[in-house]
This record gives C-alpha cells, sequence and structure tokens, in this order.
C-alpha cells in the first residue's frame, strides 16, 4: 500500500488505529455476550430496525415471547422474568450495535480515502471490509445455530466467528504497521519461527472457543491436574485420535492446556534463538510476548481454578489480543521490509 501524500497516510494510519481498538472492544464485548449467555436473547435478524432497542413495555414483551420460542428459555430458563430478561437482551443488542458501527465507521472513511487515491491502492483495505461484512453474515449464522435443536451455539461456529474477528484485528494491525515509517532491521530470525508461533496462537485461540462454547471450562477446575490425574479420567486417551474429540468438553480442555505448554515451551526455543544470535533489535519485542504469553496462562490457569468466573475469563480474552497483536508485530518486523510507504 504506497501512498505518496503523507497527509493522506497519517489520516489513514489514524483511522486503522481507530478501527483496531473499536474492534478489540467489539471482541471484549462478543466474549462477554458469551460468557452472560445472552447471544441468543435476539431471536431475529433485524439489519435496520433492530438498530434501535425497545422503549416501552409492549416492545419488551414482544421480544421477550420470541425468546420464550426457543429451547434456550424451554429447557433452561424457564423461570426467567422480564427483568433478567432485559440484561441478557443488552449485552447482545451492544454487541450488535457494535457490528454495525464497526461497519459505517469503516466503510465512510473507505469511500472517502476511495477518492483520495487509486482504489487499487487500497484494495487490502477492501478486503477487510468484505471480511467485515462476511462476519456479520456468520454472526447469524451462528445464532441460528441455537434457535431450533440446542440450547446453545454451536462451537463450531462460534470459533470460526472469533476467528475471522481476530484475523480482521491482524490485517487492520498489518496494514496500519506498514504505514508507519519503522527503523530498518538488518538481522533477523528465521520466517518460520514467527510464522509458526502465531499459528500456534491462533490454533489456541480455536481450542479455546471450543472450550468457551461447551463451557469446558467449568468442569475440571484444577490445575496441574485435571481432577487427580493429568488426563482426564472419564475419557480414554485414543479418543483424542477421533474426530469426535472436538465434541468432548474434557478433551477440549485437556487440548487447550497442553497447546498452552507447548506455546510456552516453542517460546523459549524463539527467544533462545534471539540471545544467542544476539539480535538486539528483538529484544523489547520478544519480551513482551514472553510476559504476555505467561499473562495469558496464568489468567488461563485462574479462570479454571475459578470455574470460568466471567472477570477473570473476560480478562483472559483481552490479554489474547494484545499477544495476537504483539506477534503480528514480531512477524512484521521479521517480514521483508517495505523502506517505500
Amino acid at each position: 500500500m504506497y501512498i505518496e501524500n503523507k497527509q493522506i497516510k497519517n489520516k489513514i494510519s489514524i483511522w486503522l488505529f481507530l478501527m483496531f481498538w473499536l474492534i478489540s472492544f467489539m471482541i471484549i464485548i462478543g466474549g462477554l455476550t458469551r460468557l452472560t449467555d445472552s447471544g441468543l436473547s435476539i431471536t431475529k435478524w433485524q439489519l435496520f430496525t433492530g438498530i434501535l432497542p425497545p422503549f416501552n413495555e409492549m416492545e419488551w414483551q414482544n421480544y421477550f415471547n420470541l425468546y420464550k420460542e426457543i429451547p434456550e428459555f424451554e429447557l433452561q430458563n424457564y423461570s426467567m422474568s422480564l427483568k433478567e430478561f432485559k440484561i441478557i437482551f443488552w449485552w447482545e443488542w451492544i454487541h450488535r450495535f457494535l457490528g454495525r458501527l464497526i461497519g459505517i465507521m469503516y466503510l465512510i472513511p473507505l469511500v472517502y480515502f476511495s477518492f483520495k487515491v487509486r482504489i487499487v491502492k487500497l484494495i487490502n483495505l477492501y478486503i477487510i471490509f468484505f471480511l467485515i461484512c462476511f462476519q456479520g453474515f456468520i454472526g447469524w449464522y451462528m445464532v441460528s445455530s441455537g434457535l431450533i435443536d440446542r440450547v446453545d451455539v454451536s462451537h463450531y461456529r462460534l470459533c470460526v466467528h472469533l476467528l475471522i474477528a481476530f484475523f480482521i484485528l491482524s490485517l487492520i494491525l498489518w496494514n496500519y504497521l506498514k504505514l508507519k515509517e519503522l527503523n530498518f532491521i538488518s538481522q533477523k530470525i528465521n520466517l518460520f519461527l514467527p510464522i509458526t508461533f502465531l499459528f500456534l496462537i491462533f490454533c489456541q485461540i480455536s481450542i479455546g472457543a471450543f472450550v468457551s462454547g461447551m463451557d469446558g471450562g467449568k468442569i475440571y477446575n484444577s490445575w496441574p491436574l485435571m481432577g487427580s490425574t493429568y488426563f482426564p479420567n472419564d475419557n480414554s486417551i485414543l479418543n483424542l485420535f477421533n474426530i469426535d474429540a472436538f465434541n468432548d468438553p474434557s478433551l477440549v480442555q485437556f487440548m487447550h492446556r497442553n497447546l498452552a505448554y507447548l506455546i510456552l515451551f516453542f517460546y523459549i526455543y524463539i527467544f533462545y534463538s534471539v540471545r544467542k544470535n544476539k539480535l538486539t533489535d528483538f529484544y523489547f519485542t520478544i519480551k513482551l510476548i514472553g510476559f504476555l504469553l505467561i499473562l495469558q496462562i496464568l489468567l488461563g490457569i485462574f479462570t479454571l481454578l475459578y470455574g470460568a468466573q466471567i472477570i477473570l475469563a473476560s480478562m483472559h480474552q483481552i490479554s489474547s489480543i494484545f499477544l495476537v497483536s504483539s506477534c503480528i508485530y514480531f512477524l512484521y518486523l521479521n517480514s521483508k521490509p517495505n523502506l517505500q510507504l
């Protein structure tokens, strides 16, 4: 994305910076929507009319009546009052409102900048806009999975929804970095290392979505053992090699724990490589990643010990945003430099 006009380039970087934090906030609210079991409180997809919340008791009752028709109310929340429904409704409404706000705040500046520079120079930003629109569709596709035969959304669809959110966030950060004049780094580590590390982080996010989607954090609330054993005693280790393992909460939690250990060991190897080769330009970044990784692991452990308590679980997700961002930055520093931005 080569832009000669420094003023336009600066405006685009500020815009991308704001979008990065807005989408980060959206991820946090999305996590809280899941943690409070609020995601199915609005059973209709209303792109325009859904912008406004209920204003009177009749409108509230209409939304509540629609909620009473789905399995989550019939099988799980059958004793819920209208007052209690309003709490979960607001979480989901805020989540959807933020989705609309992100779309508007991305599209309007994108159109504006398209008149200032050639569209071909902004093709990366148009790809991001397509992903934002696609994310809205996936969000409703996820919600629809919990309206007929189950009391929760599909953890597979939840995983896709979360991954796309992090992918959008990563692309926005990457394009932001391309617009900033970073110092040239001559010495680099093997590009395989930061790419693999980032891939493992995204795999961990996927497994984490499975844990969240199946409430897997509310079982085996002990560490380092799962109960009294390292491997969950309600399962066979052979089941790990079965595709159905991703539908088993205890096995998914086991995967989530052990993938964290693998990521930690891989980080130690990268840290060793940086120190061994005296790549001083990476010292701050690699230490920052290490701090965030340790914080993420500790928050994960405490989230388990306290049965996925909302504040701890949300902090665990928030730290993942910073961890992914630092990994994107680390990868960018090791990528082929673009001296003309």
